[in-house]
């Protein structure tokens, strides 16, 4: 049976491709492949998924952008202060919750990053 098993990636386009991956690089400790993306090795926890939203939602905002990238992190707080430092511009504060520890911040090219802890 064909069946879909997780988040493959993201791709999208941006405006200075090596000053955006060094800005990963340097302030959220992202390795860059020889390829030039940023890669993951399943490590057996969490879970990767899709949720679609309401074209009038406010969840993406104040990203202009019609997606945001949720990843899953072991540090929120320590990754929003990197973020911050890097110049980043942090959405709201970082929030506990029963699913886990959630952060944002807009990166460089305004996209919306959803930082997520497991509980």
């Amino acid at each position: 049976m064909a069946k879909v098993l997780g988040l493959g990636g993201i791709f999208f386009t941006c405006n200075d491709v090596d000053a955006y991956r060094k800005w990963w690089a340097d302030h959220m400790r992202v390795d860059v492949t020889d390829w030039g993306s940023f890669e993951w090795s399943a490590d057996g926890k969490g879970q990767t998924m899709m949720s679609p939203f309401k074209s009038d939602s406010d969840y993406l905002s104040p990203s202009r952008e019609r997606f945001m990238i949720n990843l899953r992190v072991d540090d929120v707080a320590k990754l929003i202060e990197r973020a911050r430092n890097g110049g980043a511009t942090v959405i709201g504060e970082v929030e506990d919750t029963d699913y886990g520890i959630f952060g944002w911040f807009i990166d460089p090219e305004g996209i919306k990053i959803e930082l997520w802890q497991e509980a």
